[in-house]
């Protein structure tokens, strides 16, 4: 056995250079991906998310109660973007994810308040995502130990003592008690069919150019559509297969309340399905190795599960973020899977979630059919 040769060993780091040098799209890779990270945990990433949309729902017009909605308007936790007329408006902003509050000031209230009967305020809060609501609440009831003190100078001064003039009672709307596995569990499905959906089907045609069997397919008179399609339907299966065992484990193993429709959730799954595989093969088409491909698959699934808001508030992000989640079909999917199991929504409620899944799907796939090649480079 030879000693250890100096020159021997620096022209293999001179060769490694030089190959790294040719895979331009791997040394991209490895760099793009951490700088990904990094501005996604530094500056989008945020566990306390502040200017949430809360709807007034006031039957007291009084100075105290214009009080009480300019103090949460001018906090950092709310932003008062409506003021309802009725329960059942107040109810369907909360159902369809308009607002994440509806603070309810009752018609008694300013009366009560300065009886020193403690008037109750009830705030209802959408709980499906636990973590987007948890600080404004404690928030709100820290604000209220001091909101009125400016309105009750002299003898008024009594009220202003320990726990507060008013009482502050919460109503956790979808997930009352907050556990966390409700939110966590359904939004697992999405995070899984992107993880494998896309992986998998990007590494379908570059498999086939590495193997040499992509010679046979362009000696056919398959179309590229045909190719696409036939190489995406059965995934669809395999993916269905994974919706159905989550669904299994969310119902007996965490206990997941499934209020909505079971039928309609397989139906928008197979959107979802259908959008990721696109991906995939669109990568596949892309990439001119199974590593390339599989680094674009990472590359997409980073943003897909920290922009979606499956592990962060998606509120919680600055605009260019929620911009960029926005164009995530796993940010929209998770919106659907949340709110048909925990809220009951229908079609109607589902629908400004659709129509991204499917523009995200067409595009997707017409990129796909474009960079399939019919011919070798």
């Amino acid at each position: 056995m030879s000693r250890f040769t100096p020159h021997r060993f620096w022209a293999i780091v001179l060769k490694e250079f030089i190959q790294m040098k040719r895979d331009r799209v791997t040394f991209a890779m490895m760099v793009g991906i951490p700088l990904l990270q990094l501005l996604m945990f530094g500056y989008a990433i945020n566990a306390d998310p502040r200017h949430l949309p809360a709807a007034i729902r006031a039957a007291d017009q009084g100075p105290f109660a214009r009080t009480l909605v300019q103090a949460l308007g001018t906090s950092d936790y709310f932003v008062l973007v409506r003021e309802t007329a009725s329960e059942a408006e107040a109810q369907r902003l909360l159902q369809l994810g308009d607002v994440q509050f509806i603070i309810n000031i009752p018609e008694d209230f300013s009366r009560k308040l300065l009886r020193g009967e403690r008037p109750t305020v009830l705030i209802e809060a959408d709980a499906t995502d636990p973590a987007a609501t948890g600080p404004a609440l404690s928030a709100v009831n820290a604000l209220a130990a001091t909101i009125f003190n400016r309105d009750l100078p002299g003898p008024l001064a009594r009220l202003q003592a320990k726990p507060g003039p008013v009482d502050f009672r919460i109503h956790a709307h979808y997930n009352p008690e907050n556990i966390t596995q409700y939110n966590v569990v359904p939004g697992l499905m999405g995070v899984v069919l992107t993880m494998t959906m896309v992986i998998i089907t990007a590494l379908a045609i570059t498999r086939e150019r590495e193997r040499g069997t992509m010679e046979n397919l362009l000696a056919t008179p398959v179309r590229p559509f045909e190719v696409i399609v036939g190489k995406i339907l059965p995934y669809i299966a395999v993916g269905y297969i994974q919706v159905t065992l989550i669904l299994l484990a969310a119902k007996f193993l965490f206990h997941v309340p499934m209020v909505g429709s079971l039928p309609l959730l397989y139906t928008v799954a197979l959107l979802f399905i259908a959008a990721n595989l696109a991906v995939g093969i669109t990568f596949s088409t892309l990439a001119q190795n199974q590593l390339q491909a599989v680094q674009m698959a990472f590359f997409f699934f980073l943003p897909s599960i920290l922009l979606s808001g499956f592990m962060f508030p998606f509120r919680g992000m600055p605009g260019w973020a929620q911009a960029v989640g926005s164009c995530l079909p796993n940010t929209h999917f998770l919106r659907i899977v949340r709110g048909i199991l925990l809220k009951g929504n229908g079609l109607a409620e589902i629908a400004p979630e659709l129509w991204p899944l499917l523009l995200f799907l067409a595009v997707a796939m017409t990129v796909g059919v474009k960079r399939y090649r019919q011919t070798l480079d």
